[in-house]
């Protein structure tokens, strides 16, 4: 019985995270690899609505799931995510994937996990 993600795309991001996390002994990372591993179902839908109340300016937060667009952002945040709904990609300003933030911040400082 198989267990874990079926999509190629996201079992390459989550080997990639987790050697990542392992180089830099970094907990950060290894959650958001926990987080992607379970069922598409179980994983975080977070509306900007949300996002906006419980963020400040020019924050960086990860969404180790889907960002909905239900809502507006009436402030800069980065938001960063594995998948991002039609209308939430035309309201956000500044958005990057969790493989891009990776990159950026292998060591996952000053981020914050929203869900």
């Amino acid at each position: 019985m198989r267990t874990g993600p079926t999509n190629k795309s996201m079992e390459r991001l989550i080997t990639e995270i987790r050697k990542v996390a392992a180089k830099e002994s970094s907990d950060f990372w290894r959650r958001i690899a926990r987080e992607l591993e379970k069922p598409t179902r179980n994983r975080r839908n977070v509306n900007l609505m949300r996002i906006n109340k419980n963020t400040k300016e020019g924050e960086t937060i990860i969404v180790p799931g889907k960002v909905l667009g239900t809502g507006n952002l009436d402030h800069n945040v980065t938001v960063v995510a594995y998948n991002f709904s039609e209308s939430a990609i035309n309201k956000v300003k500044s958005k990057m994937t969790i493989g891009e933030l990776l990159h950026k911040n292998p060591k996952g400082k000053n981020v914050r996990i929203i869900g």
